[in-house]
């Protein structure tokens, strides 16, 4: 199986009413269990790629080379996407270079005229070469990767003006935050929401922030147009905690040598349960 846009998957998510799950990868260990995951469960799945986190793997040609030597040797079969997370200008031209399937450019901190010419000329390029593009309006909260912003909730006019460009998908503010949601978090505003929805039609709508949300909320927000979300502090968290937990029952390393095989084997299962979780709760399983 080769790597495919998101555009396909992300349009028979909006016609079955479920959500394909994006996992943002950090290392082999990260994308061989989202992968491994998505095709036990025969789900679709697009794995994420951060900025920060290209060049932590030596580059955004050596993520798409491990991921493509993963998809013929683990004989993966379900529809993959590789997609550029919260691109700069410039990051995005280096991912469609690389042969990255999909990417998002991320102009939610430009004035709204510069947001929508920037976009306008990717629509160009990813449709020329079969590229699912994401935009964003209205900054998602919270810290991902060095990426900051505030939540504050999308300008529906404004995402009308976008989706007009031809994007593939938008994610728009809706109160949402990455990283751990404060207790004082208000929710997500479907308000907002639904009068995007009513804005934009048919277009699949992003969920950024996966993790922490309240199961209630993710359904009703997939109920209303949402297509893809994001999930990566959760599979942080449960890489940490499976990690910390080995290091802590083989303190006496002592002659034993270091295998980082064994090390992050609890990681990798970690993270597949949490994969597991999220495919399931979105509703993508089986419908590869």
């Amino acid at each position: 199986m080769k790597l495919q846009s998101a555009t396909t998957m992300l349009q028979k998510a909006i016609d079955g009413k479920y959500a394909v799950a994006q996992i943002n990868i950090n290392n082999l260990e990260w994308a061989k269990a989202a992968l491994t995951t998505a095709q036990e469960l025969n789900s679709p799945i697009i794995l994420g790629v951060t900025e920060g986190a290209g060049k932590y793997m030596a580059g955004y040609k050596t993520v798409v080379g491990m991921v493509n030597g993963m998809l013929e040797e683990l004989k993966i079969t379900v529809p993959v996407a590789i997609h550029l997370d919260h691109g700069s200008y410039d990051a995005v031209l280096q991912c469609i270079d690389a042969g990255f399937s999909s990417v998002m450019y991320d102009g939610s901190h430009e004035p709204i005229e510069q947001n929508i010419a920037n976009t306008k000329k990717f629509v160009e390029i990813c449709n020329s070469k079969g590229l699912s593009l994401e935009a964003e309006v209205g900054s998602i909260g919270g810290e991902e990767d060095g990426v900051v912003g505030s939540g504050e909730c999308a300008d529906p006019d404004e995402c009308k003006r976008i989706a007009d460009l031809g994007v593939t998908m938008l994610a728009a503010g809706i109160g949402n935050i990455h990283g751990k949601y404060p207790d004082n978090w208000q929710g997500l505003s479907f308000d907002t929401l639904r009068a995007v929805k009513e804005k934009v039609g048919n277009l699949p709508l992003v969920l950024h922030g996966g993790t922490g949300i309240p199961v209630d909320m993710i359904k009703e927000a997939i109920s209303l147009g949402v297509a893809k979300i994001n999930v990566n502090t959760e599979c942080q968290w449960a890489f940490q905690k499976a990690t910390r937990a080995y290091i802590e029952a083989e303190k006496d390393l002592s002659g034993k040598g270091f295998d980082p095989r064994k090390l992050l084997a609890p990681g990798y299962e970690a993270i597949k349960a949490a994969v597991k979780e999220k495919l399931e709760l979105f509703g993508s399983a089986g419908k590869a």
